[in-house]
């Protein structure tokens, strides 16, 4: 309710912590979305039963969520690290909540590996403050040093600022840490860590590479950068998650291949792209919830590996239905609301590769198409399995549960946004993305 008071009420950005925050449309809106992914996260738990540690659980879920606001309002170097560290030790604690050997090794995995990158961006930073003298990264000061003292030095202090960031949203070459983790972790979490810290992440990422870029005017080419890494991500997530044969696995290899695809909207530089991503965002956030809420479901049922739907379709029909809609929607097919996003967010790549004429532009619109194909095998195999092959296992069919309410509604929502984007790219075209 705050936040949709602050959507409507705010007239222009306002700078608060001596200038080290700035809440904008653009932070209120991501903020909105972090705190509904939240709120159907804590269902997911409250149905799960998870009982063990319950109020440790939900106070680090709050201090993720706390990091998350912060973060997408942070333009100061000082709070986007102390955002990132209360986001990052919290979800440490959280991987290891299914409190076995397997979720602690992969919460230790979690902690080495966030340590190293936490040290690695703060490392980039520093540097960067000792270069331009600046901390707010959105000062005019800040992009004039940037532009005017170009260096092999400064150019390797964004590189390694930018892997902070490239960490946190799982993006290559900062992602072998997601499958682990994800396959260890308890599956509310699993669905949390796909989401929330992912999309605060975006949200700094855009408005770091936008200063860094300098509008264009910056010594080296971020378009380039950009692209290629989202070219790595999306091809390494898709042809890992190929040949996985657990579900949760594959879906940690298809959230890293997802953020390459919303890499593609930062590709484009333009605002249009920042738009298409935030849309992109959100129809991302509710097809992943739908598939962690049925994966949960099927769990509770024993079923862990692919291979183990077999002939669930027939005997647990809405379910699977409504996961099936939920992987379409992540593919990209119509008619949901993930064909909108992929056709948005390529449209904006396609109209930036007109404008600036670039090779790399062009390549990235033709291996984002093709990875989209290269998506649906994987996608459709557990509807595959679930509707085509047959066994011997039978299961009891509960049409009026929690699960098939709640994934009605989300899978509503999908749906919806294919037949009338217009409801959302409204509110998102309100949004004077500037720095």
């Amino acid at each position: 309710v705050s936040m949709l008071l602050q959507w409507n009420t705010l007239v222009s950005p306002t700078t608060l912590f001596v200038e080290m925050i700035r809440v904008d449309q653009f932070s209120t809106f991501l903020k909105l979305v972090v705190e509904v992914s939240t709120i159907a996260v804590v269902l997911l738990t409250w149905h799960r039963k998870l009982q063990t540690k319950l109020s440790e659980y939900y106070a680090l879920v709050l201090a993720v969520v706390l990091g998350a606001h912060l973060l997408v309002m942070s333009i100061n170097f000082i709070m986007v690290f102390l955002s990132l560290e209360v986001i990052s030790i919290s979800s440490y604690i959280l991987a290891g909540f299914s409190f076995n050997k397997k979720a602690s090794e992969a919460s230790l995995k979690y902690f080495l590996f966030g340590s190293v990158a936490s040290a690695i961006m703060l490392y980039g930073l520093s540097i960067l403050f000792g270069l331009t003298g600046s901390l707010d990264f959105t000062s005019a000061s800040f992009i004039t040093q940037l532009g005017e003292k170009s260096s092999p030095l400064m150019f390797t202090a964004l590189l390694l600022s930018l892997a902070g960031f490239l960490y946190k949203i799982a993006a290559a070459p900062m992602h072998i840490w997601s499958p682990d983790i994800y396959e260890a972790a308890p599956m509310p979490v699993v669905a949390f860590f796909s989401i929330v810290p992912k999309l605060a992440g975006f949200g700094i990422l855009a408005k770091f590479l936008l200063a860094i870029n300098g509008t264009g005017k910056s010594a080296y080419d971020w378009q380039l950068i950009i692209s290629a890494i989202a070219i790595l991500t999306i091809t390494i997530g898709n042809f890992s998650a190929l040949a996985q044969k657990n579900a949760k696995r594959m879906m940690a290899y298809s959230s890293i291949a997802q953020s390459g695809f919303l890499l593609v909207g930062l590709a484009a530089v333009l605002p249009s792209g920042i738009h298409f991503m935030l849309f992109y965002a959100v129809v991302y956030a509710l097809g992943n919830i739908v598939v962690f809420l049925f994966l949960q479901y099927f769990e509770s049922n024993n079923i862990h590996t692919i291979a183990e739907f077999k002939g669930i379709g027939k005997s647990m029909i809405w379910p699977s239905v409504l996961l099936f809609i939920a992987l379409i929607s992540l593919t990209g097919l119509p008619p949901t609301s993930g064909f909108s996003a992929k056709l948005f967010i390529f449209s904006s790549l396609w109209e930036a590769y007109s404008i600036s004429g670039k090779p790399v532009l062009l390549a990235l619109f033709v291996f984002g198409l093709l990875n989209t194909v290269v998506s649906l095998f994987y996608y459709l195999r557990i509807p595959y399995y679930a509707f085509l092959k047959d066994t011997e296992r039978t299961f009891k069919q509960h049409n009026l549960t929690f699960e098939n309410l709640f994934g009605f509604i989300l899978v509503l929502a999908i749906l919806i946004l294919f037949f009338l984007p217009g409801m959302l790219m409204g509110w998102i075209n309100k949004i004077t993305f500037v720095l």
